[in-house]
């Protein structure tokens, strides 16, 4: 699956990848795959990911398009 949400929010922070990899404790190469979908992100970095982002897991999963979920 290819998580062009992961990307666009990146984008938005005017980040590089390298510096999201950063964010996580990973390497550019996973970070990539990731966005890329050819590599399951794990729930830790997804959590990391949306609290950073301020959205929520289902917003970058493409579940809604609700960025965050009502409280």
């Amino acid at each position: 699956m290819y998580f062009q949400r992961l990307r666009d929010l990146r984008e938005d922070r005017d980040m590089n990848q390298t510096q999201v990899a950063e964010l996580l404790h990973t390497s550019q190469t996973v970070y990539s795959r990731y966005e890329r979908g050819f590599q399951t992100i794990p729930v830790e970095h997804l959590l990391t990911l949306a609290d950073y982002y301020g959205v929520s897991t289902d917003y970058i999963l493409g579940r809604t398009n609700q960025m965050k979920m009502a409280e």
